[in-house]
């Protein structure tokens, strides 16, 4: 079906099969470069090939000879395309009639092709040469204090490009890294580095061979990383049971065609993944898993009076945690009907998950931004953590904790010091192996920098890929926040809307996709990436650069380090022709990289330690932390009854700020992306039936409406939802959120729990 024909309409098909067959090779076909793009995908996630730049989802240990999914396929079309943004196109095309057009059609133009920077008189991107680009980048770099200045990084970096980025920064003198992961995943670093002193997940993919139970909480594997889906497949059909705990019903964790299964494709067969789902309302998440807490621990004390088995695990409790009383004293204190009230739930519907729950033994918990993108997101993620304590699910086979990484190397930019706050180990580390001295004052974060940029604090800003600007909330205050800036650089391989807010010198940088061949000083180079469960393994692209003006990202941070620096004592060109050089430095600053080149060259690369995997905590008491929950997502004191709770998502055409067509297949979406999604029961109670248009508008702390922060010409969708619940996509929604909303301790925003009201468009 055409994207220009708007529908709505109701699902009835599995994740997969033949529609995600035929969506690949619409994709490729629209790309207009299908030889190009058949070479890359046979290449894609193979022991000699490249990493997908989509999700962080780890390769298997025998893998399929196309080992890919749907959204891989449009990533890698998205990057190889034929199509082109040349010096031609950007004279052609003034930035104000460029900011016109939608990011759907901007990311359409194509691939860069040539360094360019922008010409205020002209309003255009006009043509520079590499050298004279650095060269005036540095000087403006020299005439700005170092604290003045953002250093953002997209997940897309390699750890290579992402180690010399922040070595560049800190020798320069500042720890401003605002980074993608603090608009997604930092609750998981907070929350889990107190919890069980490591802040990344303990699982293996062999875990899941070995649970008998996967719960998945407020993730869409169907959309954001499918490769999900056939692990999940595996565990179903061997007869462990998942169940979901999501505000919408996502047909990914319902039943699943897989592509690649003969049976499936040619008698129409699927596998159905989640039994059961607990569709509590959005926000309510702390409440449900206290809920869930609350059931077990009563259960537990009539076990004990009866002589039954425990439901707890009181040895594994008093051996390897503590914190359980202050937890116990926290979850005592609630009542029943202000945790149904919290979850959107009832009290029979959280009993009948504790049972679920406490009947198996190896349980793995999986989640997404559901839980983290919340005024409350550490907290949330650390009840989840609670909740495997009580059961003794830590550290040991088949079970823990499966944070799910969108950006393929976002966990792996941290692991090599892409951090606003890095240790004092990692500070002397890498002073004593550069020989510089690097800042000790804690940097910014996304949100951070953006109220730096508005307060005039920070004048520059430097992007490794990305498009800051559109994924960051309330673009009323971040547009012009960044708009007033004197330098803005973008390392890009596509043009996106951050390209369009010119500061005073605006520079866009094109670099090597990760499909293509990296060739510098020492000959064809590979880059290494972290998925999400801690496995560094090599990426290898091979086809040919789309433009011969492309540059490396490990080349380009060195050509702005030597302009910026140069009395620096650090060998830059060194570095940036022999990228086993990089990696060498990475083993001598960070020990967990030890034997870093020799250990890659192993097929699936090799694991980092993860010392709570095997249950060694290294928290301040040196025990796992039970930490209760103090904060909650949203107030609802104050707010007006007929309130909705708003969470922005992505459509099945989209990753991250990146939409690759207008459909949204599983939602039972085309052509659109004006859609806001309901309830039956919601809709019934506002008097709306389907294709209604409404008017979404935020709500402030007072309750009240904010005439500014509205989303306008909304249609009514009615789906599977939670009561007191509404979903729009982002970038779009993110009108309604604001800068201002977001969790102290991590400083994620609260994309996902957002008060609004709505009203009928007259």
């Amino acid at each position: 079906m055409k994207e220009n024909k708007q529908r709505l309409s109701h699902y009835d098909g599995a994740a997969g099969g033949w529609g995600a067959v035929i969506a690949c090779a619409t994709q490729v076909i629209s790309q207009k470069a299908p030889v190009r793009d058949t070479i890359a995908l046979f290449k894609m996630n193979q022991v000699k090939g490249f990493d997908c730049p989509g999700c962080a989802w780890p390769d298997p240990d025998h893998r399929s000879p196309m080992e890919l999914c749907e959204n891989g396929v449009k990533a890698v079309s998205w990057e190889t395309t034929s199509k082109k943004v040349t010096p031609e196109f950007f004279a052609a095309h003034p930035v104000q009639a460029l900011w016109k057009q939608s990011d759907y059609e901007l990311e359409q133009h194509g691939r860069l092709t040539h360094p360019m920077k922008y010409d205020i008189t002209t309003d255009t991107w006009q043509p520079i040469d590499w050298e004279t680009a650095f060269n005036e980048i540095g000087k403006t770099l020299r005439q700005l204090q170092p604290e003045q200045v953002e250093f953002y990084t997209s997940g897309r970096t390699s750890n290579e490009a992402a180690f010399l980025y922040q070595l560049f920064a800190r020798e320069y003198g500042t720890n401003n890294f605002p980074d993608c992961s603090n608009m997604c995943h930092s609750p998981t670093g907070k929350g889990l580095g107190e919890s069980i002193g490591i802040g990344k997940g303990t699982v293996e993919l062999s875990d899941f061979e070995a649970a008998d139970l996967v719960i998945c909480v407020g993730h869409n594997p169907g959309t954001n990383h499918p490769r999900m889906l056939a692990t999940l497949r595996e565990v179903a059909r061997r007869g462990g049971k998942i169940i979901s705990v999501n505000p919408l019903r996502e047909r990914g964790l319902e039943r699943f065609s897989f592509p690649q299964s003969p049976t499936d494709m040619l008698l129409g067969g699927s596998t159905e993944i989640s039994n059961d789902h607990f569709q509590i309302r959005i926000g309510g998440d702390a409440w449900f898993f206290r809920g869930v807490m609350k059931a077990m621990i009563e259960h537990d004390d009539e076990s004990q009076k009866n002589g039954t088995p425990e439901i707890i695990d009181h040895g594994f409790i008093a051996a390897q945690t503590l914190g359980y009383e202050a937890l116990r004293e926290s979850i005592d204190a609630l009542e029943w009907s202000q945790i149904e009230s919290g979850a959107g739930v009832t009290r029979e519907e959280i009993v009948h998950f504790a049972e679920i729950y406490t009947a198996h033994q190896k349980v793995i918990v999986c989640y997404g931004l559901g839980i983290t993108q919340h005024r409350n997101g550490t907290q949330n993620v650390q009840q989840l953590i609670n909740l495997l304590l009580l059961r003794g699910n830590m550290g040991r086979e088949g079970a823990g904790i499966c944070p799910l990484r969108g950006h393929s190397n976002v966990q792996g930019d941290r692991s090599v010091g892409i951090n606003e706050e890095p240790s004092e180990d990692f500070n002397l580390s890498l002073e004593k192996h550069f020989g510089i001295k690097v800042p000790r004052k804690h940097g910014h974060s996304s949100v951070d920098s953006i109220r730096a940029f508005e307060r005039g604090d920070s004048r520059a800003l430097i992007c490794m890929g990305g498009n800051l600007a559109v994924a960051m909330p309330d673009p009323l205050r971040t547009f012009p926040a960044i708009r007033k800036l004197e330098l803005q650089v973008h390392v890009a391989t596509k043009l996106n809307r951050s390209h369009l807010l010119a500061a005073k010198n605006s520079y866009l940088l094109p670099a090597l996709g990760r499909t293509e061949r990296d060739i510098q000083q020492a000959g064809i180079q590979s880059v290494t990436v972290e998925d999400s469960m801690s496995m560094v393994h090599a990426s290898t692209g091979s086809l040919k650069p789309a433009s011969p003006w492309l540059m490396s990202e490990p080349a380009i941070v060195a050509g702005l380090a030597k302009a910026t620096l140069p009395q620096s004592p650090i060998n830059w060109k060194a570095l940036s022709g022999d990228y086993r050089l990089i990696r060498n430095a990475i083993e001598a600053v960070i020990p967990e990289f030890y034997d870093y080149n020799q250990r890659i060259e192993a097929p699936g690369g090799f694991r980092l330690d993860n010392p709570a995997s095997r249950g060694e905590y290294r928290t301040a008491t040196g025990k796992a932390m039970f930490i209760p929950c103090t904060t909650e997502a949203i107030d609802d004191q104050g707010l007006p009854p007929e309130h909705l709770v708003l969470a922005t998502i992505r459509s099945h055409d989209q990753y991250n700020t990146t939409i690759y067509g207008m459909n949204d297949r599983y939602r039972g979406v085309t052509g659109r992306r004006d859609v806001v999604f309901l309830s039956v029961n919601e809709a019934r109670v506002r008097g709306l039936k389907q294709g209604d248009v409404v008017n979404v508008a935020a709500l402030n702390e007072k309750g009240e409406i904010s005439e500014e922060r509205t989303l306008p010409d909304q249609t009514v969708h009615i789906v599977s939802m939670a009561v007191g619940s509404i979903a729009a996509y982002l970038p779009e929604a993110n009108i309604l959120l604001s800068l201002d909303a977001v969790d102290e301790q991590s400083m994620t925003p609260a994309y996902k729990s957002v008060p609004v009201l709505i009203t009928r468009k007259n």
